[in-house]
């Protein structure tokens, strides 16, 4: 009976020494920066995040282009983890009145592509938060078009902010 109490006595000291152990180490303050910080998110971009304005009727052949190539897209997206240069284009006629037919109708035929195209986009800290930097919503990102030299061009059916 002797050796059960030492026992329980023994597993509630080492019970109460990490406790002890938990408790003070919870008063350390921790070190990590908030993705809030402009600077965080610059480390994690890492590369330059250029934004510009274009009609999406000027550029409908090009956008055609990147969705048709949104599988092989996505898969770069996966595998990128630096690039030098992020480029946005912002269609804010596509917010208006819409995206012209023939690029709606490209958009509906590859519409599972471009959700798991989105959701890479999502999982890819780099881009999301270079996206996000300029708030775009990821539900209108329309197509990324990689030029094959490091630098990626997302197009989104926005407007800017500024």
């Amino acid at each position: 009976m002797t050796d059960i109490f030492l026992n329980e006595r023994a597993w509630l000291h080492t019970l109460f020494g990490a406790a002890l152990l938990v408790s003070a180490s919870a008063t350390v303050p921790l070190s990590a920066q908030g993705l809030e910080s402009e600077q965080a998110i610059d480390k994690i971009i890492g590369s330059e995040v250029q934004q510009e304005e274009q009609s999406v009727e000027a550029d409908a052949g090009r956008i055609i282009a990147a969705i048709d190539k949104t599988v092989e897209n996505t898969e770069t997206v996966r595998k990128t983890s630096n690039l030098d240069k992020v480029d946005i284009v912002f269609l804010p006629d596509a917010v208006d009145s819409g995206p012209p037919a023939e690029v709606e109708a490209k958009l509906k035929e590859r519409e599972r592509e471009i959700v798991l195209l989105r959701q890479e986009l999502e999982g890819n800290a780099m881009l999301y938060h270079a996206i996000n930097s300029r708030s775009v919503m990821m539900r209108d990102v329309l197509a990324v078009e990689f030029d094959g030299s490091m630098s990626v061009t997302i197009f989104a059916a926005a407007k800017p902010t500024n």
